[in-house]
């Protein structure tokens, strides 16, 4: 896999609001901002940083933390007695089985939470980046301005824990791959401002150079020419249109880039000081050490940090085919990493005020596509009767029942809320959670009100919907 690297000065500045860059070119005015929610009661946190590990593709939570009837391979098996393809296994909470391969997350269950029924938005014809857009905004694409992304959110309001990192962090995802546009258009801090968008890490690995001049370039040499860039902006000779917030927040995100460039803090993101058992423990590819470096960030004041198994059409969680050898390569890629990234912020003291999120935009089945009652578009060919091995898995997109994990942050330790049905269709029957719900109990953690909102072309954008979002209080201690 080729490196993602920095080939000029300009990648590097755009890094700390790449997606949000094009809010800058709008004319958007923001009028009024409701911070402290007058005359409401202040909300005690339970968290102050947050990290996000997301299954990007469509992860079926029968193969993996919400297993059924186990159906083995063979030739001629009917498609619609396929549930689970792998054989459940206990857990170390009592009575709470997940599916073979997870055994390693099923060890730190004690310290966390599993909602086995989160149900996905209806959107029309099944795409995945417009699901993704929903799960990371809480808005359903397109709306009238750019819905910021939950992590932009939460570095406006809650602003840096360390002045020097980033307090929105996103690793893991290209922007060179297949519908990278849709992608960016979520990965963006909309009408905050680029100062709250994304600094952007596509492979950990290589994450001390997103902190470093480009290959080549002295130090000196980069400050002659940020210095340059900085004067240019301010006449706005190289930023036409937008606002003048626009045009500040963006030299603000300049400024902060610049600011980690010369501070001690970068180091945080050399992943080489590791010991080679950590790295080794850690070390399943891009996603693993995204969970070191995520480690890292967590003990060291990063606020907001998502780490993607990555969305490219037809690869990772995205199983049109070979469902069942796919998601087994999946596990192998998310168990020892995340398990390990739980055990390592308990041991440290920092899972408490770190609350960890594990989600997908939606599940997967094998013959049913969406949820039953709302027909869309079947997407995979999938037989009747099996008789290759490439059909037998989960293929098609289902949003009737979904699981999400979380640990620490106030979270109750061996909580399991909520259930799908046994039997096909797997849907959500009790406690069924949508996003506005899970957006609101991470927002709730960190000590934010639900009626937060910016007024916006004249009307007021709420961090959910109309302000209707409500935390699923069940879920803290």
């Amino acid at each position: 896999m080729k490196p993602y690297l920095i080939n000029s000065r300009r990648d590097f500045l755009k890094k700390m609001g790449a997606a949000s860059l094009t809010a800058a070119g709008t004319t958007i005015p923001m009028t009024s901002f409701l911070s402290s929610c007058v005359g409401t009661p202040i909300i005690p946190s339970s968290a102050d940083t947050v990290i996000l590990l997301w299954m990007a593709g469509g992860m079926a939570h029968t193969e993996t933390f919400d297993p059924k009837t186990y159906a083995p391979y063979q030739k001629g098996i009917e498609s619609k007695k396929v549930l689970s393809t792998f054989p459940k296994v206990p857990t170390v909470v009592d009575d709470l089985y997940f599916s073979e391969g997870l055994s390693a997350i099923g060890g730190v269950m004690d310290k966390g939470a599993i909602i086995r029924s989160y149900r996905s938005g209806d959107l029309g014809f099944i795409l995945h980046t417009r699901h993704q857009y929903h799960w990371h905004t809480c808005y359903e694409p397109p709306q009238t301005v750019q819905a910021p992304h939950i992590g932009a959110w939460i570095a406006k309001e809650k602003g840096a824990l360390n002045a020097v990192i980033p307090p929105f962090i996103a690793m893991g995802q290209r922007f060179t791959v297949g519908e990278a546009e849709e992608l960016k258009a979520f990965h963006s801090a909309g009408f905050l401002g680029s100062e709250h968008g994304p600094f952007l890490i596509p492979d950990p690995s290589t994450g001390l150079e997103s902190v470093q001049p480009p290959k080549g370039m002295s130090f000196k040499r980069f400050e002659a020419r940020y210095k340059l860039y900085k004067e240019l902006a301010n006449k706005s000779k190289i930023m036409s249109g937008g606002s003048d917030y626009q045009k500040e927040s963006l030299m603000r995100s300049m400024e902060q880039s610049y600011r980690l460039l010369n501070s001690p803090e970068a180091q945080v993101f050399d992943l080489s000081q590791e010991p080679k058992e950590t790295y080794e423990a850690y070390n399943t590819g891009r996603f693993g050490l995204g969970c070191l470096l995520a480690k890292r960030l967590a003990m060291n004041g990063g606020r907001f940090i998502s780490i993607s198994t990555e969305y490219e059409p037809f690869l990772g969680w995205d199983t049109h085919e070979n469902g069942h050898m796919r998601a087994k390569k999946m596990k192998e890629l998310i168990d020892r990493p995340i398990a390990q990234l739980i055990r390592d912020l308990d041991q440290s003291g920092h899972l408490d005020r770190t609350l960890i999120i594990l989600a997908s935009e939606f599940s997967r089945d094998a013959i049913l596509e969406g949820r039953p009652g709302e027909k869309v578009k079947d997407q995979v060919d999938q037989p009747d009767i099996i008789e290759d091995e490439k059909f037998y898995g989960m293929h098609r997109h289902f949003t009737d029942g979904s699981s999400i994990l979380m640990w620490g942050g106030g979270i109750k330790k061996g909580l399991v809320y909520g259930k799908t049905a046994d039997e096909r269709p797997c849907s959500s029957i009790e406690n069924t959670v949508i996003i506005d719900q899970v957006h609101q109990s991470i927002y709730h953690a960190l000590g934010m009100h639900p009626e937060t909102h910016y007024t916006i072309e004249g009307r007021p954008f709420y961090t959910t919907p109309d302000g209707q979002g409500k935390p699923v209080l069940d879920l803290f201690a």
